[in-house]
């Protein structure tokens, strides 16, 4: 059931499907990596599901967001941290709490971010924008990329020790062209699809 949104006969999926399942009660982070479209997300609403956590699944693609942007959209702000902060205002760390907060596109972030992110994986903590009194997280964390970490490290781009947090358990989907035999499967899916929505409202054909 947790796999249902994901049309596949491939071997390989399969045993990524297994190790999933394997993993997905653990409390440690989990990274998932491949290109765009193959569906991160999916994986990361299939941990949610099968771990059975109590909370919500928030989800949000952190790519082009500066370290403010950030900070406030994870982690809140308390009234008057800034111009025009004028309530507080929780943010997503703590509406996923006991739940599942999914973070895409994480190689984007900056090294401010990273920093931040970092303590949270590994303290399950972080401050609100203008608050000195830190908070607790309770929420499970499930990261995705569609780039080569190893090479961002490299060009000094991205925090070794974010790395190594984020290696505890990681999840590779290959691209379509590397699992060819799911390719009239999913052409077969698509025009079923299509043919339901335009059975539902002709004119829109």
């Amino acid at each position: 059931e947790a796999f249902a949104e994901i049309k596949t006969i491939s071997r390989k999926m399969r045993s990524i499907f297994q190790y999933t399942e394997a993993v997905a009660c653990s409390p440690q982070a989990v990274l998932i990596t491949g290109e765009t479209g193959v569906g991160k997300e999916l994986f990361a609403r299939a941990i949610h599901m099968i771990s059975k956590v109590k909370g919500q699944f928030v989800s949000i693609n952190v790519a082009g967001l500066d370290d403010a942007m950030f900070s406030d959209t994870l982690f809140g702000h308390k009234k008057g941290a800034y111009t025009g902060a004028d309530q507080y205002r929780d943010g997503l760390v703590s509406k996923a709490v006991k739940g599942t907060l999914f973070l895409d596109e994480i190689g984007d972030l900056n090294e401010l971010s990273q920093v931040k992110l970092l303590r949270l994986l590994q303290e399950h903590e972080y401050y609100p924008v203008g608050s000195d009194i830190v908070k607790s997280s309770s929420a499970r964390i499930i990261l995705a990329t569609n780039v080569d970490l190893q090479e961002r490290i490299k060009e000094g781009r991205f925090r070794l020790d974010l790395y190594y947090r984020l290696c505890g358990h990681r999840i590779h989907i290959p691209a379509l062209r590397e699992r060819r035999e799911d390719i009239p499967l999913l052409l077969s899916s698509f025009i079923e699809e299509a043919a339901d929505l335009r059975s539902a409202d002709p004119l829109s054909f």
